[in-house]
């Protein structure tokens, strides 16, 4: 049974479904029964045409489970609705998911939950892990999303905004679990920026392609973390950091300016830079500025703090800290860094370990523990 098969043709066959008048969460359903009996039923009678087979076989449980439900009018309409079998047409509808996972009347963590588990096909526990939450948690949020948009049609989709969110969100998710769906949302979102003329569109497509080009240097052959600063840059890939820079560039030139635009601008000055000491940290602080009035975040300040750290000395990155709240995630790790970098070991080492408490996995976990032992045996020594 090959599972990536049955993986790559679910979104377009629940595509299918909903664009033939099913709700999400019936199609959804639908097509998951359809995957269970491919499971059963492969093996020792593979179908000439799989994608057919599963269109069949998933519309067939939906009118099941309309049966129940509805008059015999409606149950004779239906019927008659049913496709045939045979080839099913060649079509990629997982971007139009996205913008059906993405409808405003979800909030971004619940659009997200849904995409990954219905687009992304990620399980319930794989996504609970992603959030650390309960798996049971992550599945009443999942269920209640699904029943926000079972009456959701595709005349009705999530705005470009809302879709860009979850993009970048489910991006980010893309380097944790057992699935890697970073390449995917750089797809998807390569084809949005071929079919919408925005500037957010291209910023975002832009801040993923040179965010991925440092990928291979993000981990040591142990799979510890290695910071941006230690990185082995030689391992960057140069071609899609280019391709991002040009596609900025393109988009900062319509003087729209977007917060995606202004991350891509940030990881572009980290890109350019030969080494960690000739990057241009005055203009990355600057930048931080830009994106803190865009958008307001106290996650973009805290970063504005280590940027600020750099370009002006930590004790300035201590003082633009201070005024955090000190239970933002990594806001430990961060005053850490700065105090080391101030010379005060003592408190670098207390604040590293704290850190390491909160950290949201196991990577980042092992390694602000390897900061403190550091510091640690440094002034010990």
């Amino acid at each position: 049974m090959n599972e990536l098969l049955l993986r790559s043709l679910t979104p377009s066959v629940l595509g299918i479904l909903v664009r033939r008048g099913a709700d999400f969460a019936a199609a959804e359903d639908a097509v998951q029964d359809a995957l269970v009996e491919a499971v059963r039923v492969w093996p020792a009678d593979p179908p000439r045409d799989p994608k057919g087979w599963l269109v069949t076989v998933a519309w067939r449980r939906f009118l099941d489970a309309t049966r129940a439900d509805a008059s015999r009018r409606r149950r004779e309409d239906r019927v008659d609705e049913e496709p045939p079998p045979g080839p099913a047409p060649a079509a990629d509808d997982t971007l139009q998911l996205y913008f059906l996972c993405a409808h405003p009347s979800l909030t971004p963590s619940s659009a997200v939950a849904l995409t990954l588990r219905a687009v992304g096909g990620l399980t319930t526990r794989q996504i609970a892990q992603a959030y650390l939450v309960p798996e049971a948690t992550m599945a009443q949020r999942i269920s209640r999303a699904k029943r926000t948009v079972s009456g959701v049609r595709f005349d009705q989709p999530g705005d470009v905004a809302t879709v860009l969110r979850v993009l970048y969100l489910v991006f980010n998710e893309g380097y944790s679990g057992d699935v890697d769906l970073a390449a995917e949302a750089i797809r998807l979102t390569r084809q949005l920026a071929a079919a919408i003329d925005h500037p957010e569109v291209a910023g975002l497509l832009a801040l993923m392609l040179l965010h991925h080009a440092r990928r291979a240097a993000r981990t040591a052959p142990d799979g510890s973390l290695v910071p941006l600063a230690e990185q082995d840059r030689g391992r960057w890939d140069t071609e899609s950091i280019a391709e991002g820079v040009e596609i900025l560039q393109a988009a900062l030139a319509r003087d729209r300016l977007g917060e995606f635009q202004a991350q891509a601008a940030i990881a572009a000055l980290h890109a350019d830079a030969p080494t960690a000491e000739e990057t241009d940290w005055v203009q990355i602080a600057e930048w931080y500025d830009e994106l803190a009035r865009l958008t307001d975040s106290p996650v973009v300040r805290l970063n504005r703090a280590v940027a600020v750290g750099e370009a002006d000395g930590p004790r300035a990155g201590l003082a633009a800290l201070a005024a955090l709240d000190d239970s933002l995630p990594r806001h430990a790790a961060v005053a850490a860094y700065l105090h080391e970098r101030d010379g005060d070991l003592a408190t670098a080492a207390r604040l590293y370990a704290e850190a390491a408490q909160k950290a949201p996995n196991l990577a980042e976990r092992d390694h602000l523990t390897r900061q403190a032992a550091r510091l640690n045996a440094r002034r010990c020594s």
